[in-house]
């Protein structure tokens, strides 16, 4: 990877870049991407936009949906912003009426909304940990929950992605986001079945290291571990993490629900990612 993190993350780049999806693949459908303004969410939004896609877009900064969806219309595609935090029910579920006023329906969600901040958790205050799993586990339970309530009134099937983390062998340092990504992994698995009924699946991305601008929170102890993180010894771009939410998303996972797709270069297989830099206590 010769890209430098600014060049992966632009939207002219995103727009261009090759794909191995056909660029008509998600016409007449609908998507909705939370935490769309940047990273991950950006880029997913973006993709779904250039295969077709009506797309809407939520978070909490406006000026960030602004420019993403400024840049969709530039291209002669339909979009969304709509400021929104995930947190509040109620946000929520104006979200999800504005979506279908305005494009009739919805296919897909994609919920990528949250946020975290490296510390040891033993000095977590209460108020950051209560901050991250609100963000983490409850936003998108309740984006998740309404999600599916819409597709039973309307009567029609639907499709969730959840981004996560890869949490089996835990992530020293957000230990906070840990926590709140695998009790929606659970939520996954259980409501998968639950929902199948109803033609709703539920699926996960847990992305490794990826070269976002999430990685500007971290400081330089744990960024000089980052080649650690992964045997590839890079981080993943968000082009490859947002082609594996619509691999899920899309017709290429209608027989997919309940799993979580790692997307992290074999990082949970052998490498170290030390959010807050590698104690002393483990050098070696």
């Amino acid at each position: 990877m010769t890209n430098t993190y600014a060049e992966l993350n632009s939207p002219d780049y995103l727009w261009t870049a090759e794909t191995v999806y056909r660029s008509d693949l998600f016409k007449n459908r609908v998507a909705l991407v939370s935490g769309g303004g940047s990273g991950i969410g950006r880029a997913t939004a973006l993709l779904f936009a250039r295969l077709g896609a009506r797309v809407a877009i939520c978070g909490r900064t406006a000026e960030k949906l602004d420019r993403v969806a400024g840049y969709i219309r530039g291209k002669g595609c339909p979009v969304l912003a709509i400021p929104t935090n995930v947190r509040e029910p109620e946000q929520v579920d104006a979200l999800f009426k504005t979506i279908h006023a305005e494009f009739g329906g919805l296919d897909m969600l994609v919920n990528n909304a949250g946020g975290q901040f490296p510390q040891a958790a033993i000095d977590f205050p209460v108020k950051g940990w209560n901050a991250v799993i609100n963000n983490n586990l409850n936003g998108t339970w309740y984006m998740m929950q309404r999600a599916a309530q819409y597709w039973r009134e309307v009567g029609r099937p639907g499709s969730i992605v959840n981004v996560a983390v890869v949490t089996e062998r835990g992530m020293p340092g957000v230990a906070h986001t840990v926590a709140a990504r695998s009790g929606v992994i659970g939520l996954t698995r259980t409501v998968a079945v639950e929902w199948a009924p109803l033609q709703i699946r539920v699926n996960c991305i847990a992305p490794g290291l990826t070269a976002t601008e999430g990685l500007e929170v971290y400081p330089p102890e744990a960024v000089k571990e980052f080649p650690r993180a992964n045997p590839m010894k890079r981080p993943g771009t968000p082009m490859e993490i947002a082609e594996a939410c619509l691999y899920l998303a899309g017709p290429s996972g209608s027989f997919i629900t309940g799993e979580v797709l790692t997307v992290d270069g074999g990082g949970k297989l052998w490498g170290e990612l030390w959010t807050a830099g590698r104690p002393d206590y483990y050098n070696f």
